[in-house]
């Protein structure tokens, strides 16, 4: 069987990538916006199903007209934040959010109607709602896939300490200091293959923070290069 050099150099490619996973600043960065995904996912979704539904029950009275105004100025800044977030902490490329300042002084009609005609606007909001049911799963992979791969590597030492060890899931308990080894190369195999799912999982994370926290509209254009010279003419 024919091997291309090509598919030879992105074979050797992809094992580095894998196997180099523990040691990029990349994977703890990602690691950290998964352990917060649940939390920040948990106040949003607190703040937006109270506040919508609270403001929109109270515009008879007129109350709810700032309540309102309060959530969409508090939506647009958590989308904020969610895109510095994204781009420090999952590398992401996030388009803006706004269009660049028009020239000129604009009324506040004209800036609350552009606010509620910018996508942004929605397509943020629809992320802080995400981020609750997505932060739960992100954080249960998270736990489950490291505390599992540590309790395997760490079996050597707890054998050495308390004779024999057992994990929850196997079927047999580590009974010798060879199985404990078995065990810790399988939690280091194990944990190998967990960054790289939870780096996978970040990815999708930074798909929808391009997609969702900003708009390629918005994205000024590159500048045309200069013009060149006309060739004298003699």
């Amino acid at each position: 069987m024919h091997i291309d050099a090509r598919d030879d150099i992105t074979f050797t490619d992809a094992l580095t990538h894998f196997f180099g996973a523990p040691f990029r600043l990349s994977t703890y960065k990602n690691l950290l916006y998964l352990m917060l995904a649940f939390p920040l996912g948990l106040l949003y979704f607190v703040f937006l199903t109270v506040g919508l539904p609270l403001g929109l029950g109270l515009t008879l009275i007129w109350i709810g007209i700032p309540i309102l105004a309060l959530v969409f100025a508090g939506s647009w800044g958590l989308a904020l934040l969610e895109r510095q977030l994204a781009i420090h902490a999952l590398g992401a490329d996030v388009p803006p959010m706004a269009p660049p300042p028009a020239a000129g002084t604009q009324t506040v009609w004209q800036r609350v109607s552009a606010f509620f005609a910018n996508p942004v606007t929605w397509k943020g909001m629809a992320f802080l709602l995400l981020k609750f049911p997505l932060g739960v799963l992100s954080f249960i992979a998270l736990v489950s896939l490291v505390v599992t791969s540590v309790a395997f590597l760490l079996a050597p030492i707890f054998w050495l300490f308390g004779g024999t060890y057992e994990i929850d899931g196997l079927f047999w308990p580590v009974d010798s200091l060879a199985g404990a080894w078995i065990c810790a190369s399988f939690g280091l195999a194990l944990l190998f293959l967990s960054l790289n799912l939870l780096n996978g999982l970040a990815l999708v994370w930074r798909w929808m923070a391009i997609f969702l926290l900003g708009s390629e509209r918005f994205t000024p254009a590159a500048p045309m290069p200069p013009a060149m010279p006309e060739p004298a003419v003699a």
